[in-house]
């Protein structure tokens, strides 16, 4: 039986894998087995950082909320339970694009809340 040495399937498989370590440094760009456990390691970071993500972008709204907050004389909590209180249906992300694009509607937004949420 002749030896199959693999050569159109392997060289497809080795280039789609060198293409996918472009940017690399270094031997991980162009030896093969050093770009497949980097290319394998940046999978995994990729994976675990579409979730990261979401969790640091959630982070920072509620960061520039409470330093809004803090300026018209409420805590972040209080605001939150304000805004609960009275059912106001704006998420932390387009408030904390609201408080730093226009402050003044801001204000006149934890005003209001304020006025229909005595308790907080």
């Amino acid at each position: 039986m002749p030896r199959a040495k693999r050569g159109f399937k392997r060289r497809r498989r080795t280039n789609k894998l060198l293409k996918k370590a472009e940017g690399f440094v270094l031997g991980r760009k162009n030896k093969v087995r050093r770009a497949a456990e980097a290319v394998d390691r940046a999978g995994v970071y990729a994976y675990r950082d579409r979730r990261v993500k979401k969790r640091e972008f959630r982070q920072l709204w509620i960061a520039r909320l409470s330093a809004a907050a803090s300026i018209c004389n409420i805590s972040y909590s209080r605001l939150i339970f304000a805004l609960k209180k009275a059912e106001v249906k704006i998420d932390r992300k387009v408030l904390s694009d609201i408080a730093i694009v226009d402050p003044k509607a801001f204000g006149a937004i934890v005003d209001q809340v304020r006025a229909l949420a005595p308790a907080a």
